[in-house]
């Protein structure tokens, strides 16, 4: 019997950035159906190596405009900050060690200036490439966000994905209220990625939101091809949660008074002790 060790689950993509290209949809089960998809690309980015990254292609750049580009003060603590030294910071805290760990981001870049995210992932790994943890990052359409901060936890993480839970406790829908719990179930990224997200009450399933993408390389000719096929994505995201919005208020939803919102981070069930000593973020 051979003593190596085993291959980890899902290892990560070697680039510094990488594009994936596939379809946002959302379904509402109560207490009116309703579902909308729409094409999308989400940028997968190494934020130790964004340098390197912004010489893969004319047009992207990291920091400034562009056709594509990526700011590292539109996620984190939004001051253009390390997001890798973030992530590893906030994971830490959780209880993991993240001395070396690789960070990856997948988020909506900016086209031609603008961007709007509503959810931003944290994938961190290893030196192993085992995934450690990940970061949910929330963002409502008031400018304000949250971050779930999910270790890993023995039997979460298995060959057909990652399986993750956490009670809600950020107001993103004006519909939805906040006795509500998450069930994220992820397949981190590879040759393809991802991410479903499953808002239920006590009676069961509220809302369904998935992202299926498959990769592709950084390259001038793909960015140009695929910002033409999806013309203004990012403005298209922000126009259409107001238009859904407002079809659903058509069809009877009333909004749900917003509350203050809670601190910037949350550590889940098993860190609370962690969790109350983490406000400074």
């Amino acid at each position: 019997m051979s003593n190596s060790p085993q291959r980890p689950l899902f290892p990560p993509p070697a680039q510094a950035a990488s594009l994936y290209l596939g379809e946002v949809m959302h379904a509402r089960m109560k207490p009116v159906a309703h579902r909308f998809a729409y094409r999308v690309f989400s940028l997968l980015l190494d934020p130790d190596r964004l340098d390197e990254a912004g010489r893969l292609s004319r047009f992207f750049s990291i920091g400034r405009f562009n056709l594509v580009s990526f700011r590292a003060a539109d996620h984190g603590p939004r001051d253009g900050s390390s997001l890798a030294d973030y992530a590893r910071a906030l994971l830490a805290e959780a209880g993991v060690a993240t001395q070396g760990a690789r960070v990856l981001v997948l988020a909506y870049p900016r086209i031609l200036g603008y961007s709007f995210n509503p959810l931003t992932v944290y994938f961190i790994y290893g030196s192993d490439d085992r995934l450690l943890g990940v970061l949910y990052e929330v963002r409502n359409t008031f400018g304000e966000w949250h971050t779930y901060v999910a270790p890993v936890e023995p039997g979460q993480l298995t060959e057909a994905g990652l399986r993750q839970e956490r009670d809600k406790l950020f107001y993103v829908s004006p519909f939805n209220g906040l006795s509500m719990r998450y069930r994220f179930r992820l397949k981190p990224p590879g040759d393809d990625l991802a991410v479903r997200i499953l808002e239920t009450d006590a009676e069961g399933p509220l809302l369904s939101a998935t992202f299926h993408g498959d990769r592709a390389d950084v390259t001038s000719q793909a960015l140009l091809k695929t910002c033409l096929s999806l013309p203004l994505m990012t403005l298209k995201v922000i126009l259409g949660i107001h238009w859904e919005a407002l079809r659903l208020y058509i069809k009877g939803l009333r909004l749900v008074p917003r509350p203050a919102p809670p601190k910037p981070v949350s550590f889940g069930e098993r860190n609370s002790d962690t969790a109350a000593q983490g406000g400074s973020h």
